[in-house]
């Protein structure tokens, strides 16, 4: 049977229609912005300034600064890579993407500086199914609960070095390659295990042109699949990446 480019695109207007209409829940995953916030060390301290009053003025205005990845935020492949495309030069279509979340929290609880392993990725497509390509694969640790003490989120012992979880370079490649993935995301400050100073997880996504999330909120409310996620990155000029709201569209 031959079916005309205009069904199959009708077809299309009206699955994307039901889905637009469909009963779904919002989740922000972003963390509230504010002086505060846990910054990476040596990178630039959030700054809200008062501009303009209404009671001066008549408007309201901040002057506001922030590091590229600070707060929740979006990494571009040219944070690692030179020559990688940077965000601005992120399709929009990669901006509202199906995603999953493996939850390694237990095993986050008992060591700081677990990293999500391949040996992960296989034993939650067997209780889901395999994960789909040209998704969003989220871990899961629980560290978003230390967001308001910026020692414990880094993990900072005696000598300065950290220890919070993130992806094992094996399982970056295998998602990458074997499954097809466009980015990663996670709850902590890097998709790196803290302690890993040669950062060899973000240097294996970006080379594959992936993207990833990081400082991430509110991801053990989400569905282990079946949800899609925004992304709202700034554009920035030739920049590494950006601070985001990214939000979660689960269906009820």
């Amino acid at each position: 049977m031959r079916i005309s480019l205009s069904v199959v695109l009708l077809l299309g207007v009206v699955s994307l229609g039901v889905w637009i209409g469909a009963d779904y829940e919002v989740v922000d995953l972003t963390h509230v912005i504010s002086p505060g916030i846990p910054i990476w060390p040596g990178d630039p301290k959030p700054t809200i300034k008062p501009i303009a009053t209404v009671e001066k003025d008549g408007y309201f205005l901040n002057e506001f600064s922030i590091g590229e990845h600070s707060g929740t935020h979006f990494g571009a492949p040219a944070h690692f890579v030179s020559g990688g495309k940077t965000v601005d030069e992120i399709p929009a279509d990669l901006l509202i993407i199906p995603a999953v979340v493996i939850d390694i929290s237990q095993k986050c609880r008992t060591n700081p500086d677990y990293a999500l392993t391949v040996n992960d990725v296989l034993n939650w497509e067997k209780e889901n199914g395999r994960i789909p390509s040209n998704s969003l694969v989220m871990a899961y640790t629980g560290w978003d609960e230390k967001w308001g003490d910026p020692k414990a989120f880094f993990g900072f012992d005696e000598n300065g070095g950290m220890h919070f979880p993130g992806f094992s370079e094996e399982a970056v490649i295998f998602l990458m390659e074997k499954r097809g993935v466009k980015g990663l995301g996670i709850d902590t400050h890097g998709i790196d295990p803290g302690f890993d100073e040669e950062y060899k997880s973000n240097t294996a996504l970006f080379e594959r042109g992936g993207f990833h999330l990081e400082n991430l909120a509110n991801l053990g409310k989400l569905p282990p699949k079946g949800f899609y996620v925004f992304i709202g990155a700034l554009p920035i000029n030739g920049g590494s990446g950006s601070p985001a709201r990214v939000l979660a569209l689960v269906p009820r």
